[in-house]
């Protein structure tokens, strides 16, 4: 009980410090330790891991809400992700599929005037779980507080490939000469090509369950980003955790390479 309050005083006291000061606007995040948290609290499957973690999206979604954050990119599933066991891979798409339709149904996506975005190499996806992801988009389309990107099937370094593709067709389809396509290769005509080419890049990027690397996420618009590290794994991230993330980018002096 006196845990409990002191944690609540804490929580109140960094939420009054962050509000008073810029705050990022994408925020991107690396959900990580479903499967480490699910052994070691003794769960009866890894899909209740899964389950667990669904459920603090839907409360990290609702604290980015509460600060305004206006664009948020998930790392939900890694292409790599793709090749674990069948089973598993099964049961992460269930939850996915189970949550997209909860959110419209419940309510959520209207109560955080959320519009989610699904992106990665979707068509490696089954009928079941790409159908879902489409329609939460299509059924979110007018929502506009908040981008939601759900990174699903998703690497970075493929992300990078798919852009210079894109641009790559655009230049062939309009007859250039491989001259001309080479001088017209440059970031800014890349960018335009990018899953999330329409939204600012990452201010802060949070990874949780302890590992220190980015693991390909958003390999391209991180050049810049602040990163925040934290121990805790996923379905464990509280509020605090967060908070301090957030307090922490807010105490870097950002230089953008200048």
């Amino acid at each position: 009980m006196l845990k409990r309050l002191v944690y609540g005083f804490y929580e109140r006291q960094l939420l009054t410090e962050v509000s008073h000061r810029p705050l990022p606007q994408h925020l991107g995040l690396i959900q990580d330790g479903h499967r480490r948290y699910a052994r070691e609290n003794g769960l009866a499957s890894l899909a209740e891991g899964y389950q667990l973690g669904a459920e603090k999206t839907e409360e990290v979604l609702g604290w980015c809400a509460e600060l305004g954050i206006a664009t948020v990119t998930l790392w939900w599933l890694s292409t790599e992700n793709l090749c674990r066991q069948p089973d598993e891979v099964h049961d992460v798409l269930r939850v996915i599929e189970t949550k997209m339709a909860e959110w419209i149904e419940g309510g959520l996506v209207r109560r955080l005037g959320m519009r989610v975005r699904p992106i990665g190499l979707l068509d490696l996806l089954p009928a079941s779980a790409l159908n879902a992801l489409r329609a939460a988009e299509a059924a979110t389309r007018h929502q506009g507080r908040m981008l939601l990107n759900m990174a699903v099937g998703y690497g970075g370094r493929q992300e990078i490939v798919d852009a210079i593709k894109g641009h790559l067709r655009d230049c062939f389809n309009r007859g250039e000469e491989p001259e001309e396509i080479l001088r017209g290769l440059t970031p800014d005509a890349v960018v335009k090509y990018l899953y999330t080419y329409d939204c600012p890049d990452p201010d802060l990027i949070i990874r949780t369950s302890g590992e220190v690397r980015l693991s390909g996420f958003m390999l391209w618009q991180s050049a810049y980003s602040e990163f925040y590290f934290c121990d805790a794994y996923w379905p464990a991230f509280r509020k605090i955790d967060f908070l301090r993330a957030i307090r922490s980018y807010q105490n870097r002096h950002r230089r953008f390479g200048r």
